[in-house]
């Protein structure tokens, strides 16, 4: 552990956000129910600029303001923005707010789960890296195997949360030749992925730029990323709001118990139900899942059906 500068700043949300439903949001590595006495959050990551990694540990007052500590040698101002995207802070909630007022189902769920916004992966790369480690694993053995590759080749802070592991740089992974739980042919796709990153095809805006069954392709050209994973690369790290999430498995249940459907709901209804939801389609997908997830819904063969 190496002794890491630090800066504090003061973000400001534009509208509703609950660092306390970030902290439990279940994302990436981490898994977690609701602590509705969160008060605090800590992250450690790769920065944007893949050579360096940074941390932040996050509070908020009663006013709703949330302060931020970073610690790093990285550029702190792209850290901050970075951060922003985790915690979907770059984007209006005055304008997610109105996706309610246009959407009466929307809107309830938005009142039962105040202020909550979807919490990203750190970065595609980072994403992309989790899919490798998690592929065939339960959760908790891969976020395991992150945690010990985390610590004997990223970096470890010391923040008030606790101690926390980043994620190698792409640079250091290239250079994990061996690693206890990792068999080679998985070290050769998370270097597959450390390569992708540094040769740009992972950056966040690089895959917003271009249509969405394109950056799809895109990302199932690197080994061991199927359909799946690259939903999961595309739609929980680039900090897109308005991508339809049709793949979802559990959407069409879910969306059969809010919108009081006779059935699962088929793409073509979740497509046309989805048109008051622009542009948060992505994001209304989120709060529809975290709250079928919340009731404890039946879906897939579980509710007698597919899509």
């Amino acid at each position: 552990m190496t002794e890491a500068s630090t800066r504090d700043l003061t973000i400001t949300p534009d509208g509703a956000f609950s660092l306390a439903a970030a902290a439990s949001f279940g994302f990436g590595p981490n898994t977690g129910r609701p602590k509705p006495d969160g008060n605090s959050m800590s992250l450690a990551f790769v920065a944007d600029d893949l050579e360096h990694q940074a941390a932040a540990f996050l509070t908020q007052d009663s006013h709703g303001l949330l302060h931020c500590r970073l610690f790093g040698d990285a550029d702190p101002d792209p850290v901050a923005a970075q951060v922003r995207r985790v915690l979907s802070l770059d984007q209006s909630g005055s304008a997610w707010a109105d996706i309610g007022g246009r959407d009466p189902v929307i809107g309830r769920l938005q009142s039962e789960f105040p202020g909550l916004r979807p919490v990203l992966f750190h970065s595609p790369y980072e994403a992309a890296a989790w899919s490798i480690l998690s592929q065939r694993r339960h959760r908790t053995q891969a976020t395991a195997v992150r945690k010990r590759l985390s610590a004997a080749h990223g970096r470890v802070f010391a923040t008030p949360g606790g101690d926390l592991e980043a994620f190698p740089t792409p640079a250091e992974l290239l250079r994990v030749e061996s690693f206890p739980s990792l068999e080679p042919q998985r070290i050769e796709r998370l270097h597959a992925v450390a390569r992708a990153a540094l040769d740009g095809q992972l950056d966040p805006a690089r895959l917003l730029a271009v249509a969405p069954d394109a950056a799809m392709a895109a990302l199932q050209e690197l080994p061991g990323i199927g359909p799946t994973y690259a939903g999961l690369i595309l739609l929980r790290s680039t900090g897109a709001t308005d991508i339809l999430t049709l793949g979802e498995p559990r959407i069409p249940s879910y969306v059969r118990h809010f919108y009081g459907l006779a059935h699962p709901a088929t793409s073509d209804e979740i497509s046309s139900l989805a048109d008051a939801w622009r542009p948060f389609r992505t994001w209304a997908c989120v709060l529809i899942r975290v709250a079928g997830d919340r009731d404890g819904i039946a879906w897939g063969s579980q509710a007698g059906g597919g899509r």
